[in-house]
């Protein structure tokens, strides 16, 4: 093999399987010598990947961990994987590293091939996602359209529903994605009312760049307590507190983590207190699925929503 970026792109391909690697064989994969191999080593060396020689009569090469992460060299199967999870993430599936999903998801579908699409769309259409709350579905890639826009720095149009049902089309100059655990909001500079607004992202369709790059402005310090202020005001905080006839691990079992963890009362018993931003209507749900008697001491509307719930149900089967 003469062409030497494409063999270091099939020696770093090698050494990031998590094996150590002898020189000869390295050498008898790539069809070069044991001398070639040493130079394209330590040209990679120089890249930044962190590859770790081991002494002895034969000698072997693995990549390890380093202070940075240098760039990764994918196959078509693990860029699949890879941009099904980050969809994942960017849905919520895992809680707590959604903002960072969409980052990296926007930068892998930026430049992941146009054969391997398809594929990474029917496998995540496939996928049935376990849901963690009443948060309305996102298509990935309005997110990655956006955090593209952002990132890049460019004006971006989409079509928008408000609360009241009315439509409008909206030229902006995307700020940020803020995720709530529940919904995603975008703050942005509105081009046609000269302000800031926060946009509900599932309110927005058909999200396009224009190519038209704009100087990002300073967001104020007014606007920006009041934009964020208003993410973190459209979740109302409940004080939760149930009793239930069931051990403490079995009820952790079953409860989101949101709710924290159950405090034993007794040997067949447990009780938990915890602020809670989800809805109400959630945690009635939530709480019906658990597979043993409780009693709900408030909040007084989750009380009530309770009551309600199973009212509907058991008219549901009262013919």
């Amino acid at each position: 093999m003469t062409d030497t970026p494409a063999r270091l792109l099939n020696l770093l391909s090698l050494l990031q399987t998590p094996r150590e690697w002898p020189g000869s064989e390295l050498a008898q994969r790539l069809d070069v010598s044991p001398r070639t191999i040493r130079r394209d080593i330590d040209r990679l060396r120089d890249l930044g990947y962190p590859v770790e020689a081991t002494k002895g009569a034969v000698g072997g090469y693995r990549l390890v961990a380093g202070a940075a992460m240098p760039p990764l060299l994918l196959d078509d199967e693990e860029a699949v994987a890879i941009a099904v999870g980050l969809r994942a993430g960017a849905g919520h599936a895992i809680e707590g590293i959604e903002e960072a999903s969409v980052r990296a998801l926007a930068k892998l579908e930026q430049v992941l091939p146009s054969r391997l699409r398809p594929r990474v769309t029917a496998l995540q259409s496939a996928t049935v996602p376990l849901a963690q709350g009443d948060g309305a579905m996102i298509d990935p890639r309005t997110l990655t359209t956006i955090a593209g826009a952002a990132t890049g720095r460019e004006r971006l149009r989409f079509g928008y529903r408000a609360r009241d049902g009315a439509e409008s089309r909206r030229l902006v100059e995307p700020y940020r994605l803020v995720s709530t655990g529940r919904r995603w909001y975008l703050v942005a500079y509105d081009m046609e009312r000269e302000d800031w607004r926060t946009f509900r992202v599932d309110r927005v369709s058909e999200p396009f760049a224009t190519g038209a790059r704009f100087a990002p402005r300073e967001l104020p310090v007014s606007s920006a307590e009041q934009l964020f202020g208003h993410t973190r005001s459209a979740q109302q905080e409940h004080e939760v507190d149930v009793a239930f006839d069931a051990p403490a691990a079995l009820v952790a079992a079953q409860l989101p983590r949101s709710l924290g963890t159950p405090a034993p009362t007794g040997e067949a018993s447990c009780r938990v207190r915890a602020r809670s931003t989800d809805s109400l209507e959630w945690l009635a749900l939530r709480l019906s699925l658990v597979d043993c008697d409780f009693t709900v001491a408030g909040p007084p509307q989750l009380v009530a929503h309770m009551r309600e719930l199973g009212a509907r149900l058991t008219r549901s089967v009262d013919g």
